[in-house]
């Protein structure tokens, strides 16, 4: 039996990458994601709702993710997550007062999960009370819902999934089978479909992402979005199409550095307590064309 989830969405992401412009093109210019703030003078905040940040993208020399961000009630839930993850193996480092400014929360943790992703777990985040100014006319779904979803690949995938449902809690929402005893597991803590996605991969490490999901509260925001990077020349990963498992319309674009940026509308909620994990056998009721994609540094084995 899965424990009861503390875990209350995804909080933010944090990766780093080799070519910040680009990024800034793609998520301000095409995207419409607003401008936050933060400590690296160098970094890209983006804005998506009174959050200061929640995707925050730092230079470096490798693209790679630095940080999933899942968020907590309070300081007794993040008690209670620190003892579930150390009494399963991992090792839990507790983020200084230092740390947990520079990421604009009240506190938290860190640690590598089973899979090798870097992962946060906090709560209080700060807010930014200022004017929000989206660039495409959109709100983004966020709130209760959190950031959005995050796919994670990993060559353990039904040893990773499983430690997120029994130390995390996160609720199976269903799977997708991709291969004989293969399935991509669909993983929820709050009424969007899927907050997590664990997925078969030759690898983990870097960039340590198959793709970040973010939301919208209308089609035309999507549409304009495809219009927008399709002029600015980023490389679309799928055409436009509707998901079978969570309902959602969106399209994906390669963001710099190797991981894809899912960007839909009219995701599903889900009612738990009616709901049942089902195993999917098509991806999209229509669309959702990959034909066109580049490999997915995730996909690729890595040269020996």
């Amino acid at each position: 039996m899965g424990t009861v989830t503390h875990i209350r969405g995804l909080g933010y992401l944090k990766v780093q990458t080799r070519h910040i412009e680009r990024w800034r093109e793609l998520a301000i210019g095409a995207l419409g994601f607003a401008e936050g703030s933060g400590p690296d003078p160098d970094g890209l905040y983006l804005r998506m709702d009174e959050r200061r940040a929640r995707l925050a993208v730092l230079p470096g020399d490798a693209d790679r993710v630095l940080a999933v961000g899942w968020e907590v009630r309070d300081q007794y839930a993040l008690a209670a997550v620190r003892e579930a993850v150390e009494k399963s193996g991992v090792r839990v480092r507790e983020l200084t007062g230092e740390d947990a400014e520079e990421r604009d929360f009240e506190a938290g943790i860190a640690f590598s999960a089973p899979g090798g992703t870097p992962t946060e777990v906090f709560f209080g985040p700060v807010l930014d009370h200022g004017p929000l100014r989206l660039g495409l006319d959109q709100r983004f779904v966020t709130g209760p819902m959190g950031m959005g979803h995050v796919v994670i690949p990993t060559p353990r995938c039904e040893e990773v999934a499983a430690w997120y449902a029994e130390v995390l809690g996160f609720l199976p929402r269903g799977a997708m089978k991709v291969g004989p005893g293969a399935r991509i597991r669909f993983m929820g803590v709050n009424r969007r479909h899927h907050s997590l996605a664990v997925c078969p991969a030759p690898h983990d490490g870097d960039p340590g992402l198959v793709h970040l999901m973010v939301e919208v509260d209308g089609l035309d925001a999507v549409g304009r979005a495809l219009d927008n990077v399709t002029r600015a020349g980023f490389s679309i990963s799928s055409t436009l199409g509707r998901h079978t498992n969570d309902k959602m319309i969106s399209f994906y674009v390669r963001a710099p550095g190797g991981f894809d940026i899912e960007y839909g509308c009219e995701g599903m909620l889900v009612d738990e307590r009616h709901y049942t994990a089902e195993e999917i056998t098509a991806d999209s009721y229509w669309g959702h064309d990959w034909s066109g994609a580049e490999p997915l540094p995730a996909f690729i084995p890595p040269k020996k």
